[in-house]
């Protein structure tokens, strides 16, 4: 089992057909995740693209997760966290936590993906929009964006599939000012295993 320290982030290479399992260690982290196809980075999980082939905005198991060239890149075998997670918001990036009142360096998503890959000697071409595993963002009245704590519990996990030999990363957000991670407001670690 891998660790994605709380506020950090971590990537790995994973074989097309190998299975990847993401933890929810405490039950209220959002982890944000991304996939890269590993030939060719500037392929990569595009969420608008994957509710278009999903025909819904939460993915549920048996969906596949497509790429911006429409191909899929991961799909989900199995989810024992509820089934809430966010395919709307963006990484959280400096910009954000400026507009949250924040005036100095503040943790995120954003500089967690590209850590994560560094740490294998890659660069994101962009930051895509992640898929935020575990976060609740209900739509309400059909418009407007609610931001709520998970409803996912400790030791929760989600499976996918890789169908493509590819590069997962993942951010154990850092929010500590809305209740993305929980009412308490206190990110902490989550967990990640690759699984033949």
């Amino acid at each position: 089992m891998i660790e994605i320290p709380a506020r950090r982030g971590k990537a790995a290479r994973v074989r097309q057909g190998q299975r990847i399992r993401v933890i929810n260690t405490t039950g209220q982290q959002v982890v944000d995740t991304w996939a890269f196809n590993d030939d060719d980075m500037r392929e990569l999980m595009s969420m608008e693209h994957s509710r278009v082939a999903i025909g819904r905005i939460i993915p549920r198991t048996g969906d596949a997760l497509v790429t911006n060239r429409r191909r899929p890149i991961l799909t989900l075998l199995e989810d024992t966290s509820g089934g809430v997670h966010d395919t709307l918001f963006a990484a959280c990036d400096r910009w954000r936590y400026e507009a949250l009142g924040c005036t100095g360096f503040h943790d995120n998503c954003t500089d967690n993906l590209a850590a994560g890959l560094a740490a294998l000697g890659l660069a994101p071409p962009e930051t895509p929009g992640p898929l935020n595993l575990f976060m609740n963002i209900p739509v309400i009245d059909g418009n407007r964006l609610e931001i709520r704590p998970p409803v996912s519990t400790a030791g929760s996990y989600v499976t996918f599939r890789a169908e493509m030999g590819c590069i997962v990363a993942f951010s154990a957000c850092p929010q500590d000012i809305v209740p993305v991670n929980g009412l308490g407001m206190r990110p902490t670690e989550a967990h990640f295993e690759l699984l033949d």
